[in-house]
């Protein structure tokens, strides 16, 4: 077994890999790649390698999941209220501004090698599958470990087995947080959840934007917690399932709650063989 000092290291590798990502990724950094390329709209911008590749995964998924999963919301976030940190948020009283126009811009969205263009209009917020794409970079600094979960908060990934073949996983009731509703088992990959009710700041205004609407999604299915093979493409499916309904349980093996307090759940993996390219790793 490896030693006290090896599993500070690696745990200070973690660290570095999110601290870094968050740099390349916040929406809230104004010095961040991201608000880079959303501030040069309809412009070419050269992006870093790690930030291209994220991007064509982000439009990839857009395109499997017909667009329920779009990285072009942002301005429909910011039109919520969504415009500043949460916690900052939280402690305001939002408004809901009038909602930009439709989205699904993102086929407009152009990447050529390490250089990115967006349409003028047109912001990118990666967020859960940015999270989701940094647990898996995260994973890969582990390897002095034989075995090793990145946990960041609703998306996990597990890198190797565990010695008892497999780690309960606690999924919470999304109605009562910190009460525990249910325990899946992960022997390997991914787990993400997607919530209506983890982020509100205002009666129906939390952080999951329906493409459709361009407003926070009013949809049947309160929470999705759905396993892949990786975290970002975890994290793009449970997208898909909250936005998609009960039916999306036939092709994405997870766990849905609905708005009635009802738990449907597939298990079966085997159905993820239909969704194969969403959200994987380039």
């Amino acid at each position: 077994m490896p030693g006290p000092d090896a599993f500070a290291f690696v745990a200070a590798q973690v660290e570095i890999v999110f601290a870094r990502e968050d740099r390349r990724l916040s929406r809230f950094r104004p010095e961040s790649e991201l608000s880079e390329v959303n501030a040069r709209a309809g412009r070419w911008t050269t992006v870093s390698m790690p930030f291209a590749e994220l991007l064509r995964l982000s439009l990839r998924s857009a395109a499997k999941t017909g667009g329920l999963f779009d990285p072009t919301v942002l301005p429909a976030l910011v039109a919520a209220g969504y415009d500043r940190d949460y916690d900052a948020l939280r402690a305001e009283a939002a408004v809901l501004l009038p909602p930009p126009p439709p989205g699904g811009r993102w086929s407009e969205v152009e990447v050529d090698g390490d250089r990115v263009r967006i349409p003028r209009g047109v912001a990118i917020d990666f967020g859960g599958i940015g999270k989701g794409w940094t647990v898996d970079r995260a994973c890969r600094v582990t390897s002095l470990l034989p075995w090793a979960v990145v946990d960041a908060g609703g998306d996990l990934r597990l890198r190797g087995g565990s010695p008892d073949g497999a780690v309960e996983i606690a999924i919470d009731d999304p109605e009562v947080p910190g009460e525990e509703m249910m325990r899946l088992r992960l022997e390997e990959g991914a787990l993400a959840t997607s919530s209506t009710t983890s982020r509100r700041w205002g009666p129906g205004l939390h952080q999951i934007i329906d493409p459709r609407t361009s407003r926070p999604a009013r949809t049947t299915v309160v929470q999705a917690t759905v396993w892949a093979r990786t975290c970002a493409r975890a994290e793009v499916l449970a997208t898909w399932a909250l936005l998609g309904g009960p039916s999306v349980l036939d092709h994405v093996p997870g766990a849905l709650v609905l708005e009635t307090g009802e738990v449907m759940v597939n298990l079966q993996r085997d159905s993820e063989l239909e969704v194969n390219g969403v959200g994987e790793e380039s």
